[in-house]
């Protein structure tokens, strides 16, 4: 539980944030053999192609180029071994990634299944890797790892069904409780991008970070309080204090009383058959630890940084935590990851998710009111500008994008507005009346669409 803490209690984030000691065990790979039996190709053929690029290169991007450019220093620092992502002269656009590390270690899983990560000679790698460096995952932390089937958090909203993300994701609890929160108001009345629709959007994210914070954790380690904080009365009574003309101050909203015994990756599928499939998957940070398993060609995790190190100390996305979420063995640390489906009158409506932290949900959330009460395409939902407030601290991040006198309305309320380059990368697939599926590729990364 001290394990980010100096002697005099001081934390240490500069360890749960970068390098070996910051990586939690690795969970992709139990997650995928997980989900094996809804596939409908073989193992094989889904690995392939995966192999196919690892082994013979692919051409990067601009962006990738400059990430890879500006990310190196890091990895010279954090790896003790020669890794793929660094060479001698910048990368630019165009330019070959090639990783035969990481197909030789694809390959092991190929052949034999998820032992050929958690045991064998991935196993003996990623353990040789902490040894190195002073981490501490052990061969019996990979063996005994394993992924978790959990229910679903489902709740309705103006007659759509709403299906998310359950702990130790935070996700699907904040989506399901800031749309019920909003619920009682006339949203399209107030119009997309207008002061009262983002002033009581605002204010019921703020008191679900708050809820966050206080109540969030592993339901393995912490009992959830899932019930009340998903019920219609709880957060009826959250948003008492609301109020229309101006905006609270977080330092007066705490978490409401119960009594009760920068890199992600998403992706939205729908097949024909209308099976929908929303994947969220994470490093945690941009490269996660910066770390690269020597011999195996693969970046670790830097997860350990959602616990919280210290109650009241924020994470790398200003996250506060306690008790809820403390660092324990064997415990999932709480992520903010919203995976997310909506069904219309019980059949496929909505797929879709982002990365982007604590931003997650609120991006999630706000796409899900652009769509049913705003009665957005999926081009305009994904693209256009979003905003985010996460209770501490407290200040609401927005996009460029919004009219200036909806932003002079905010801040005459008394909103601390921080602009930001970018929240999230989209990723939404929307079925129309007709059957067809309408979708778009966020401009504010290198996303695509493809079917």
């Amino acid at each position: 539980a001290n394990m980010y803490l100096d002697k005099d209690g001081n934390a240490l984030s500069e360890l749960s944030e970068n390098g070996h000691l910051s990586t939690g065990v690795p969970g992709t790979v139990a997650g995928l053999f997980a989900t094996l039996p809804y596939a409908k190709l073989s193992f094989d053929q889904l690995i392939e192609p995966a192999i196919l690029l690892a082994e013979h290169g692919f051409a990067i991007t601009e962006e990738q180029a400059e990430e890879f450019n500006e990310t190196k220093a890091d990895f010279l620092k954090y790896n003790t071994m020669k890794v793929a992502f660094v060479k001698i002269t910048n990368w630019k656009a165009g330019d070959t990634l090639y990783q035969p590390e990481l197909a030789a270690t694809l390959k092991r899983i190929r052949d034999n299944g998820a032992k050929g990560f958690y045991e064998g000679e991935t196993a003996a790698l990623i353990v040789a890797e902490m040894k190195r460096a002073n981490g501490i995952i052990s061969m019996e932390d990979l063996k005994n790892y394993q992924a978790k089937l959990r229910e679903p958090i489902i709740s309705d909203y103006r007659g759509y069904t709403v299906i998310g993300f359950p702990p130790p994701s935070s996700g699907g609890i904040i989506v399901s409780q800031m749309l019920t929160m909003i619920a009682p108001f006339p949203m399209k009345k107030y119009g997309y991008g207008s002061v009262e629709a983002m002033h009581l959007m605002i204010e019921a994210e703020r008191r679900a970070f708050a809820d966050r914070a206080e109540y969030m954790g592993d339901p393995d380690f912490w009992k959830v309080p899932q019930k009340t904080l998903l019920s219609k009365e709880y957060l009826s009574g959250r948003m008492k204090d609301f109020d229309t003309q101006k905006t609270s101050v977080s330092k007066n909203i705490h978490a409401g009383e119960i009594h009760e015994s920068d890199e992600t990756t998403h992706i939205s599928i729908i097949d024909a058959e209308g099976n929908m499939v929303s994947i969220t998957t994470t490093l945690n940070n941009s490269y996660g630890s910066k770390t690269v398993v020597g011999s195996a060609g693969f970046i670790l995790n830097d997860e350990m940084d959602d616990f919280s190190m210290k109650p009241g100390v924020p994470n790398m996305y200003g996250a506060i935590g306690g008790a809820a979420n403390a660092i324990a063995p064997g415990k999932r640390m709480l992520s903010s990851m919203a995976p997310t489906l909506v069904l219309k009158d019980g059949k496929p409506f909505i797929v879709l998710g982002t990365p982007g932290g604590t931003t997650i949900p609120t991006s999630v959330y706000q796409m899900i009111v652009d769509i049913i009460d705003f009665d957005m395409n999926a081009m305009d939902a994904v693209n256009k500008p979003k905003f985010h407030h996460q209770w501490l601290p407290d200040d609401v991040k927005i996009e460029n994008g919004f009219s200036p006198e909806v932003m002079k309305g905010l801040e005459k309320m008394g909103y601390i507005l921080q602009k930001v380059g970018g929240i999230g990368r989209s990723e939404l697939i929307k079925v129309l009346p007709n059957g067809k599926f309408e979708t778009a590729a966020d401009h504010r990364g290198d996303d695509s669409v493809s079917g």
